[in-house]
């Protein structure tokens, strides 16, 4: 029976005791009416009422417990239905499921038989392998055992040879010792014959003494003295001379061994330096401009380029163009022809033209007075005149930043200074110095090294050989003959390579920096390292428990001696090494 019809059963039952109920209490009432007194009072007519409505309430409520109770009799029929159908369903359900368990118990049955078929074919299989592999390493052991038994045999052979050739070296080593052992007994009787021999000549050295002594009438110290006297005056003479040969030696080949000397010292710092700027930047007042220089359907700047030889670089620059040429010269006559047509304002192919002339001829007088100012400064009076044109062109001439015509003017001051100390021709050696760059007013328009173009020019135009050679030796192109050609290049080194001449590119720079930082990191006991004032100090932080004051002055004097052996800079590099001790307490 289920929980549902639990349910209706006991509501069924309460409401038959209700009825119950309902129906004894309605019993009790009518008996008493029964007895009751006479239908004159009016308290019992009332009560009389009372019960009756009492009676007609209970009536009333019988009924509605007989339709509640047809109710629950039906909801009761129709639950006992319902509950068949599921007893009917579970019973279907039950037999449902006995079917499939038995589908599943003989499907499992199956699958069990080919799972023990499978696994015995498989336990087959690795039965065979693991008889064929027991038999592969069956045979690889005896072989290996073969190969150990062969390696034995050829130890105990080689043993055996061992024990023979020892056998062979301790019966060599016997006879040795024998034969020593007869050498030591000869070496000790030809010792005794020495010993004899030696107190023989004792006696015949004292013997002749004291035969030279009565011959001579001297004792030994006495002849010892006086000829020691004769010849240390002997000696004193011939030292003399010496002396006097010696100096007057010097003074014939001293002047000129110490020439050589220090031409040889000076030549060892020449080094070869080169590079070119082909562009040149000017400045606009305003971006409008550019839009004029370059004119309508770009005629402007056409003109401009065919009748300067210059290219122009218009760029997303602001209010700046750029001017590119090899010619340094003709490039600088476009930059004077834009500069004074951007002040005009008035752009257009002829205008160019006229403004084109003009810059040229202003140019050509700059680069003539540039050139006048500095044979003046040189004191060179008598030169060709195309020499003088050819020495101004080098004036919008640099060489890593260094300006070339300034650097002729300079390297003939420090070749007259060197010629003045070594006593040389100082006109001569200041000429040669001047001249020695001329070729690069024309290594644009002539191939070739301009050492050996300004030779061919200083020939031409009637310069001597000396100063010729000189042209052409300094970068080594032919060997230095003479003083003339080793002191041009020593000065062209010294004005090249002195602090500040030259701009130096700055990958070498970053490089040097990095190298230098490694060389002192790279020391025991270092613990920072900074290079600073653009790598011409580098200051090294040591560990004080580390390194102690003497090894802090020692770590300095490696630094500077591995940086002075790996690396080539101007000028000089401080290293400063600090040592710092610090005690630390806390107050609490």
């Amino acid at each position: 029976m289920s929980a549902f019809d639990v349910v209706i059963l006991a509501v069924v039952l309460l409401l038959v005791v209700v009825v119950v109920g309902a129906v004894l209490f309605g019993v009790r009432t009518l008996r008493r009416l029964n007895f009751a007194p006479a239908p004159e009072d009016p308290a019992f007519i009332a009560e009389k009422d009372r019960q009756e409505q009492s009676l007609a309430a209970l009536r009333s409520a019988a009924d509605e417990a007989n339709s509640t109770i047809d109710v629950a009799k039906s909801a009761a029929a129709a639950a006992r239905t319902e509950a068949a159908a599921a007893k009917a369903e579970a019973k279907a359900a039950r037999a449902e499921a006995r079917r499939v368990l038995d589908d599943a118990r003989a499907e499992a049955d199956t699958v069990l038989e080919r799972a023990h078929k499978q696994a015995e074919a498989d336990a087959e299989q690795l039965r065979a392998a693991a008889r064929r592999s027991g038999e592969r390493e069956v045979a690889v052991l005896a072989a290996t055992t073969r190969e150990q038994a062969a390696e034995v045999e050829r130890r105990a052979a080689r043993m055996d040879e061992r024990e023979r050739l020892h056998t062979e070296e301790v019966e060599r080593l016997a006879e040795r010792e024998r034969q020593l052992t007869a050498a030591s007994a000869a070496l000790a009787a030809r010792e005794a014959a020495i010993v004899e021999r030696e107190q023989a000549l004792t006696e015949a050295e004292e013997q002749r003494r004291r035969e030279l002594e009565r011959v001579a009438g001297l004792t030994a110290d006495s002849a010892r003295a006086e000829l020691v006297e004769s010849i240390e005056g002997q000696a004193k003479r011939e030292a003399a001379l010496l002396v006097r040969e010696i100096e007057a030696d010097a003074r014939g080949t001293a002047e000129q061994r110490a020439r050589h000397i220090v031409v040889d010292a000076i030549q060892r710092v020449a080094s070869e330096q080169t590079a070119e700027s082909v562009v040149s930047v000017l400045h606009l007042p305003g971006d409008e401009m550019k839009g004029r220089i370059i004119g309508r359907e770009g005629r402007n700047i056409r003109a401009f380029e065919s009748v300067t030889g210059v290219n122009l670089i218009i760029d997303d620059t602001p209010e700046a163009v750029l001017l590119s040429c090899f010619d340094p010269v003709r490039r600088e006559v476009g930059r004077l022809t834009l500069e004074k047509l951007v002040l005009d304002g008035r752009i257009h192919p002829h205008r160019i033209e006229e403004v084109y002339d003009l810059a040229r001829h202003e140019v050509e007088e700059l680069c003539h007075r540039a050139a006048e100012d500095a044979l003046v400064e040189v004191g060179i009076t008598e030169i060709h005149p195309e020499l003088v044109t050819l020495l101004g062109r080098l004036r919008y001439r640099t060489s890593y930043g260094q300006n070339v015509l300034k650097h002729l003017v300079e390297t003939a001051h420090i070749a007259g200074i060197m010629a003045a100390e070594l006593r040389l021709d100082v006109p001569t050696i200041k000429r040669c110095a001047f001249l020695h760059d001329i070729g690069k007013a024309l290594t644009h328009e002539v191939e070739g090294s301009h050492a050996i173009i300004g030779a061919d020019l200083a020939r031409k135009y009637g310069e001597s050989e000396d100063v010729v050679h000189a042209i052409e030796a300094h970068h080594n192109e032919v060997p230095p003959q003479t003083i003339e050609a080793v002191l041009t290049q020593a000065s062209d080194a010294c004005s090249g390579g002195r602090p500040g001449a030259r701009r130096e590119s700055l990958e070498a720079y970053v490089k040097r920096l990095e190298r230098i930082e490694e060389i002192a990191a790279g020391k025991l006991g270092v613990e920072k390292v900074f290079a600073m004032q653009a790598g011409r100090e580098i200051r090294v932080m040591v560990k004080p428990e580390d390194v102690d004051d003497i090894g802090a002055a020692v770590l300095a004097r490696d630094v500077a001696k591995q940086i002075e052996e790996e690396l080539t800079y101007p000028g000089q590099i401080r290293v400063t090494v600090v040592r710092e001790s610090r005690v630390t307490e806390i107050a609490r």
